[in-house]
């Protein structure tokens, strides 16, 4: 079985932990109970929903399709070897559908009456929902229906969902947008589904239609074109065209954790970090990055967030609000997850910039020359070497190592290192140091 997850997102609605970069699925706010794991561990949601499909279906093969953005931190937390389809740009849902369906029939050969199954990243879900999952697949192998859709059983009447309307035998009759709370208790009871944003269907069916709607002629080519693709959803682009239609029920836990408020419901825990908070706080939240304290007194329905890229404290339903406040912001990201391992600026000024650089086992960082600024390495942990205009250091804990302004350079981890990066010169932008991909 071929498994598509999508993994988009702007990063601005759980800001200052989430950005352009880091988006809400690579947060690592859940324990790893679920895994058996030690209850002080924490993973994301795309490490749950990656988990949930290997341990259901040990044989899936699972693609990501993501923007160029999030490439870095999907492979630090999934591993090099996890299979990514980039998107040269956000087109929404249908066409980076087509584009990774082109991608499992060109680049991983998968054959056009494979079943394939499309997912969201981010729901927050129990183990019942991967078997659902599978049970997609088989569908489509042996079923009559060309897209089968997962339909979550409501547990209340939301006006935040779509609902998907169906017969006694399972087939689709209708959809309905998102509906006012007496409409909503209507839906519910007539049996209706929340939209869950999965589909299936075998791999030709949905290359058929991405041709009838896109003139491409193979993967290269459509991504080549894929910026000037028109922006549509699959769900009007294909599913609410589609006659043969069938829904699978899936009864059990489901949310959608795109606000502050969702998060936290999900949340095992009511801190994260270096936080201490009295017994007058109720219903609130702290995740704290930074490596200082966070106290919290008299707080009611609260979340408080801190990371290098800021301070939140908003009520829990601050989320709906806060898009365009972050806009404003216009400051660049501060803290991000890279395939190598991951970088946070420390502190700036006017003529210095100093980085926290963490570099995994086995990776390194390739620097280009830098005409205008020196920089200054401090070992802070772990061993590796450096490498200056093709001589090479070993280097471990206390070592510091002096760059020259227009020296080329390279540093090499062989454990797990840390290490402090302090750039000096007149011409330093942080900007600029965030945008370049070490």
């Amino acid at each position: 079985m071929n498994i598509v997850i999508l993994s988009g997102g702007s990063g601005k609605r759980l800001w200052p932990l989430s950005n352009e970069i880091r988006s809400k699925q690579f947060l690592k706010l859940f324990k790893k109970q679920e895994a058996g794991e030690n209850g002080d561990e924490y993973e994301s949601m795309v490490e749950r929903i990656y988990r949930g499909i290997k341990e259901a279906m040990p044989d899936a093969t699972i693609t990501i399709a993501t923007g160029k953005s999030q490439v870095s931190a999907i492979k630090n937390q999934l591993g090099d070897n996890v299979s990514v389809c980039v998107e040269p740009a956000r087109r929404d849902t249908f066409p980076a559908i087509a584009l990774a369906a082109s991608y499992l029939k060109d680049e991983l050969s998968v054959k056009e009456d494979d079943p394939v199954v499309v997912c969201p990243v981010d729901p927050f879900v129990e183990k019942g929902y991967f078997e659902t999952i599978k049970r997609m697949g088989d569908a489509v192998s042996f079923g009559s229906s060309n897209i089968y859709l997962m339909g979550i059983k409501p547990s209340y009447p939301s006006e935040k969902y779509g609902y998907i309307l169906t017969d006694a035998s399972g087939a689709v009759t209708g959809f309905r947008e998102k509906p006012d709370l007496p409409t909503a208790e209507k839906y519910l009871a007539e049996g209706a589904l929340w939209n869950g944003g999965v589909f299936a269907f075998k791999l030709g069916y949905i290359l058929k239609r991405a041709h009838s709607l896109i003139d491409f002629s193979d993967y290269k080519d459509l991504k080549a074109k894929y910026p000037e693709v028109t922006k549509i959803s699959f769900d009007y682009a294909v599913v609410e065209k589609e006659e043969k239609i069938s829904a699978l029920i899936f009864d059990g836990t489901w949310k959608d954790l795109g606000t502050w408020n969702t998060l936290t419901e999900a949340m095992e825990t009511t801190s994260i970090g270096k936080v201490v908070m009295d017994d007058s706080c109720e219903n609130t939240h702290i995740i704290n990055e930074l490596n200082i304290p966070v106290l919290g007194i008299g707080l009611k329905d609260m979340v408080v967030a801190a990371s290098a890229d800021g301070i939140l404290v908003s009520d829990k339903h601050g989320s709906s609000y806060m898009k365009p406040l972050v806009e404003t912001l216009n400051e660049p990201v501060k803290y991000a997850e890279k395939s190598w391992g991951s970088y946070e600026v420390i502190d700036v000024e006017k003529e210095s910039l100093t980085i926290k650089v963490t570099l995994l086992p086995g990776h390194k960082m390739n620097y280009h020359s830098h005409e205008h600024r020196d920089e200054v390495w401090t070992v802070i942990e772990g061993c590796g070497s450096v490498i200056i205009n093709g001589g090479a250091t070993n280097v471990g804990p206390g070592y510091v190592v002096k760059i020259p302004a227009g020296t080329k350079h390279t540093v090499i981890a062989r454990t797990k290192l840390v290490l402090m990066e302090t750039q000096l010169g007149s011409e330093i932008n942080v900007a600029d140091k965030i945008k370049y991909d070490m």
